[in-house]
């Protein structure tokens, strides 16, 4: 194997290839050496996976951890104040997500039922009516106006307050805190600070719930006596998260992504059938969720290379994503590809637990945005779109964007 790319330090975070695609730095890495050293900027000598087939096999392989309490956290990028941890960091009742089989298998399967194709088929016709009612309001308003505050963000936020039995008034408080948590680029008390103003607001709901159920997934967890109050805030916290941050970034940059691809765009209006296909093409060519985190708990190889115990793994699924040996053409957007085994939800034991939710979301969303507002535009030039690279979830902060004609 040649290695023709120096070792990074650091991640390359900047978007220097365009909005859409993977810092150049990693692309290169990726043809090179898709399973790299990297030195992080505490001088912990770690690793960055970007080919395909690596992400795949790591993915699968319960070798790698996702707990972070066994070992000491190191991150691939400056956080101002980040004090040196000496030692692991504490594991979190609840977030299932950073945690092993059988922890892991325990809280997971109380979920399962709730997120199943069949529920979230059922669940299909009242999202429809979410999206159109969230369109009545946008058509109702004088463009330009900002497609992320008043249609990515609440149509996702909207179904999962319903779905965890949160009250949508309180919206407002919870997506400044998740929002702000999720900024990469803060001193740790502000991005605690935002972390303990979410839990302590949810830990009194599912407490509230517990003593007064509702017709909610919530209020079914809370009916479990085995799950502490700590437990069930934990998962509301991730439920939370990840049920409206991870949608409403792929609703608003997909949105981008197909203004910037007009061709494709018409035909997606021209023939809906395409839509589904052109969701999973966008998850993939998109992949928001681009950086994940694991911990090699012994020795293991992976793409020719052996990674040590103890190691941190940084795993790009944007670039596995863009890898043109899985993917032909990879960096282009295609709606008549089939973008079957893309990474965007992950895979192994921690693939997305709410990708059917998300995939009823996005085919709701594009269908009934794209069909009520034929002349959508951007209403500034695309490079001047705000870009989240300062955030751990990608996607835009804004997107302005302005109509000719009536909505239909």
């Amino acid at each position: 194997m040649t290695h023709t790319v120096p070792v990074p330090h650091g991640l390359p975070m900047e978007r220097d290839a365009g909005p859409f695609d993977p810092p150049r730095r990693i692309t290169r890495l990726r043809e090179a050496r898709p399973v790299s050293p990297m030195v992080f900027p505490d001088g912990h000598q770690g690793w960055l996976v970007t080919g395909y087939d690596a992400v795949r096999s790591l993915m699968a392989d319960t070798r790698f951890s996702c707990r972070q309490d066994i070992g000491v956290l190191h991150l691939p990028y400056e956080v101002p104040g980040m004090p040196v941890i000496a030692g692991p960091s504490p594991q979190i009742p609840g977030v299932f997500i950073a945690m092993d089989p059988p922890d892991h298998s325990r809280l997971r399967k109380r979920l399962t039922g709730a997120f199943t194709v069949k529920r979230m088929k059922q669940l299909e016709e009242h999202i429809v009516d979410v999206a159109e009612g969230q369109l009545d309001e946008l058509a109702r308003l004088t463009p330009p106006v900002d497609l992320v505050k008043e249609f990515a963000l609440p149509v996702p936020s909207l179904v999962i307050c319903e779905l965890l039995g949160i009250p949508y008034p309180d919206r407002d408080t919870f997506q400044a805190n998740a929002a702000q948590f999720l900024v990469k680029d803060q001193p740790l008390e502000r991005k605690m600070a935002a972390y303990h103003a979410l839990t302590t607001y949810l830990s009194e709901l599912v407490t509230g719930k517990r003593a007064a159920p509702g017709e909610d997934i919530l209020s079914d967890l809370a009916g479990q006596d085995d799950l502490t109050i700590e437990e069930l805030t934990g998962i509301a916290f991730l439920l939370l998260l990840a049920g409206h941050e991870t949608t409403a970034n792929m609703l608003a940059l997909g949105t981008f992504a197909l203004l910037e691809h007009p061709e494709q765009l018409a035909e997606l209006r021209a023939d809906p059938d395409l839509l589904p296909g052109a969701v999973e093409e966008l998850m993939r060519h998109l992949s928001v969720v681009d950086v994940l985190y694991r911990y090699a708990t012994e020795d293991i190889e992976l793409g020719g290379e052996t990674i040590g115990k103890g190691s941190t793994v940084v795993v790009s699924l944007l670039a596995a994503d863009r890898d043109a040996r899985q993917f032909e053409n990879a960096d282009d957007l295609d709606v008549h590809r089939s973008a079957r085994g893309h990474l965007a939800f992950g895979h192994g034991v921690h693939q997305c637990l709410g990708q059917q939710l998300a995939r009823v979301e996005m085919r709701a969303g594009f269908h009934r945005l794209l069909r009520r507002f034929p002349t959508l535009r951007l209403a500034i030039p695309a490079d001047e779109v705000k870009l989240k690279t300062d955030m751990n979830i990608y996607g835009v902060h804004e997107l302005p964007v302005t109509w000719t004609e009536p909505a239909r």
